[in-house]
């Protein structure tokens, strides 16, 4: 298996006449082949017109057809791990062993989807029987299900090259619920795209399914991704990324005709509160848990703790000083993309401007493309009034802020959006009377995370 650089468009594969661009490895900081190329505006449309085409016939598929199919990929996935993984080693410069992990995760997603689509329960099919004699008024029979809304167009991931890519989560949901599916693969990784496109792709043809299915874009820049949400047969979009990528997509899925959803997993800051109990019984090992939790990946997590929220004492400061030490003692890696790496670089210098803001510990990255911690710290008021603090920094740096006691400590959870984790660590005598504050944080987040 080596990608030839072109588009799946149905069965077909796309020409190379549009704008070219390669894959990079930033741990080598070398330039990949293939060439890759963009698909041009006439291949979108064959691309669309051919999902448009598949929908119906997938909407009529039984679940235990889209189970089989979606086992099928799953198979393949694992018996081509070996190669994935290296492929998707060479373009992120993530650890083999995280990228071999990452196949299984996504056959087992797969596998998990098909599952669910076998069963029929997701379908929430309800039969409401009518009641003539009911007073005031008669009830009428009713019966609902849920049903595939057609083709949907999924966005990869940077940061996870295969669970939320090509063959991901997205693309299994969408699958499973009887819907057909082009991807927009991300330039980060389009190598590691193309070969798992192409194991979808002869997935699709072993199981006798319509050619329209599936199809796998290339593009170097940002017009197909808005061509394809603007386009009156897509029906819905699956999007992992930053927050200004995700909305734009959804501003231009409700400013069209017939608006559309878009399922987008966004930017998140990850909050993460620490109680002067917890810091009395365990601040050693929270000190480890957090810096594990901030470094790994180079902070390239979606879960990464970017704000951690503390009240003023001998023993926080304490706790800040072993942390800083811990994240100084940092060495650099490689971020995914040079782009990524210019952007940590630009977003960590104008937040040391930041009026009130302070650099705790910044630990020097001399290679190209390497990244290292750096932190900041504020007091809650600070925070409190400047909004550009609680915006997200993608890699490894976060932002601590202080506060005089437990009030200032709501208020700042009060002033939080949306994350997708919200943590807590409290002491034993603590736990229970924090249910104001576990409130707020669950008003935010989807998961709250309780001293872990």
């Amino acid at each position: 298996m080596k990608p030839a650089g072109t588009s799946f468009i149905g069965f077909g594969r796309g020409t190379a006449g549009g704008a070219t661009f390669r894959a990079f490895d930033p741990a080598a900081v070398r330039e990949l082949e293939p060439v890759f190329h963009s698909v041009s505006a006439l291949e979108c449309e064959r691309a669309v017109q051919l999902a448009a085409g598949a929908a119906p016939a997938w909407a009529e598929l039984s679940g235990a057809e889209r189970n089989r199919f979606l086992r099928l990929i799953a198979d393949k996935l694992d018996a081509k791990a070996a190669i994935l993984a290296e492929r998707a080693v060479q373009e992120t410069g993530l650890p083999l062993a995280r990228c071999t992990g990452e196949v299984a995760r996504t056959s087992g997603q797969l596998r998990l989807c098909g599952e669910t689509a076998g069963r029929g329960d997701w379908r929430d099919a309800r039969i409401e029987t009518a009641l003539p004699d009911r007073k005031p008024l008669p009830k009428p029979d009713h019966r609902s299900m849920l049903r595939p809304l057609g083709p949907v167009v999924v966005f990869g991931s940077s940061n996870f090259p295969f669970a939320y890519s090509v063959a991901g989560g997205d693309t299994a949901s969408a699958f499973a619920a009887g819907c057909p599916v082009i991807v927009k693969a991300h330039p980060a990784h389009p190598g590691t795209g193309e070969l798992v496109g192409q194991l979808i792709v002869d997935a699709v043809k072993e199981c006798g399914l319509p050619e329209g299915t599936f199809s796998l874009l290339f593009d170097a820049g940002f017009e197909l991704g808005q061509a394809l949400v603007k386009h009156p047969l897509v029906k819905a979009v699956g999007f992992t990324g930053s927050l200004k990528g995700g909305r734009a997509l959804a501003d231009l899925a409700a400013a069209r005709p017939e608006p559309i959803p878009v399922y987008a997993e966004m930017g998140s800051i990850n909050p993460l509160f620490i109680l002067p109990g917890a810091l009395a019984e365990r601040s050693a090992a929270i000190v480890d848990g957090l810096h594990a939790s901030s470094t790994v990946g180079v902070g390239q997590f979606c879960t990464n703790p970017g704000l951690i929220v503390l009240q003023r004492s001998a023993a926080a400061e304490q706790f800040g000083q072993a942390l800083a030490a811990k994240l100084t003692a940092t060495p650099e890696s490689a971020m995914l993309t040079p782009g990524i790496r210019q952007n940590f670089a630009t977003h960590t210098a104008a937040r040391a401007k930041q009026a009130g803001v302070t650099v705790i510990t910044e630990a020097k990255a001399e290679k190209p493309g390497g990244a290292a911690p750096v932190w900041f710290e504020t007091e809650a008021a600070t925070f409190l009034s400047n909004h550009r603090l609680s915006e997200e920094i993608f890699g490894p740096s976060s932002l601590v802020v202080w506060c005089r006691d437990e009030a200032e400590m709501h208020a700042v959870a009060r002033h939080l959006e949306g994350s997708l984790t919200a943590t807590l660590h409290a002491g034993a005598a603590e736990a229970a009377g924090q249910g104001a504050l576990v409130a707020l944080l669950a008003a935010n987040a989807g998961r709250v995370i309780l001293n872990s």
